[in-house]
């Protein structure tokens, strides 16, 4: 590769001396080879606020170096990015077409960046054209969106109503959190929305707007939409069967919801003792028929308000062979470790031992023995 050398380089090497220069590539050319090809560079080049003394390198460029610095250091600090520029500031220059000077790379011009495309003003229409970009080149499938959220825990110092403030965590409670929650192309996992929400808010409420904005990056409604238990909240039912097709969610065990589950799970039961669910049948490896599942399909009337429009769910009441047969197990065992802990709360009498006199401690004693393994009643 040729380089630009200082003069007094040129004075002690001499105009006809041949220069080689060794540098790293890594990862770095393929990542910024696919983001070129994504049309990257010319999404985040269109017009945004620019600082008065800013200079060369436009924000697409900026944008790109530091997506490919992000993915191959596996960190987003802005204050490291200047020094990685510096190592790979060949490599950086003959891949963008450019010289990158140090400056370019500074934390001051990232946090310009994030000013700008962390509004949904612009955030929003970066998205939207880079949807379009790759569903131009790539016919992908559009007929299932995948809805589905997630916590992220970190290190940060959690303040009221800002991004990361401590949140309900099962394996980490103590820790502040922020909920990214994502609506994809179904089975290829291709994003068309992404919100991200301070992490002590429930799903319920922030789904609306993330559903029309992934409608709106198709050029046709999807036919099926595809969720967890989370979004089964009677508003979002509500919202999607006013807009879409159809969607497909598993019922939670709360309120009306689960009354009405009970009354389907009676009338499965019933047929089950008739022979009359209907079965579904996969073929082994070695072409074995094995019965997976069977069951039923019921009809269910909805309506958010009174007075409102009302819509019917499909419920699809299953039963499978191989849970069934693992429920009577998984109760003797967490039976047995009741019972065990029942007997210690009365231990023989002797020296070290103590026994609850007091009738409030061994009932709550006794309560909390039964609920933890989950056979209370």
């Amino acid at each position: 590769m040729s380089v630009h050398l200082t003069q007094q380089a040129q004075a002690l090497l001499g105009k006809s001396a041949r220069v080689i220069v060794t540098a790293r590539v890594d990862d770095v050319a393929l990542l910024i080879g696919q983001m070129v090809k994504m049309g990257c560079v010319e999404v985040l080049d269109k017009p945004r606020p620019q600082h008065w003394t800013q200079r060369g390198v436009s924000w697409g460029w900026t944008a790109v170096l530091w997506l490919a610095y992000i993915l191959t250091e596996g960190e987003h600090r802005k204050v490291s990015v200047e020094a990685y520029s510096k190592s790979l500031h060949t490599t950086l220059s003959h891949l963008s077409g450019q010289r990158i000077e140090p400056r370019d790379c500074s934390d001051d011009r990232w946090g310009h960046l994030l000013t700008h495309v962390s509004t949904p003003t612009y955030g929003h229409a970066i998205e939207q054209d880079l949807h379009a970009c790759s569903l131009e080149v790539d016919d992908l499938s559009q007929d299932v969106i995948r809805w589905d959220a997630t916590t992220v825990a970190g290190t940060h110092h959690g303040t009221d109503g800002g991004l990361v403030p401590c949140g309900h965590r099962t394996a980490e409670p103590t820790r502040p959190q922020l909920k990214v929650m994502m609506g994809s192309l179904d089975p290829f996992g291709r994003p068309l929305a992404t919100a991200v929400w301070s992490g002590e808010r429930a799903d319920d409420g922030v789904d609306m707007p993330r559903m029309e904005r992934s409608e709106a990056r198709l050029n046709r409604s999807a036919r099926l939409c595809v969720g967890d238990g989370q979004r089964s909240a009677w508003a979002t039912r509500a919202h999607v069967a006013g807009c879409q097709p159809c969607y497909r969610s598993p019922w939670p065990l709360t309120g009306a919801t689960a009354e009405a589950m009970a009354e389907g799970l009676s009338e499965g039961l019933a047929q089950d003792r008739d022979g009359e669910l209907e079965p579904i049948v996969r073929v082994k490896h070695r072409g074995e028929p094995v019965l997976a599942a069977e069951g039923d399909e019921v009809e269910s009337a909805c309506c958010l308000d009174a007075g409102a429009a009302t819509w019917n769910d499909r419920v699809l009441v299953g039963r499978s062979p191989v849970h069934a047969e693992r429920q009577p197990a998984g109760l003797e065992t967490r039976l047995a470790h009741a019972e065990h802990k029942l007997a210690a709360l009365r231990p023989a009498r002797g020296r070290g031992t103590r026994q609850l006199r007091a009738e409030a401690t061994r009932v709550e004693a006794i309560d909390h023995g039964l609920k933890a393994p989950r056979v209370d009643g």
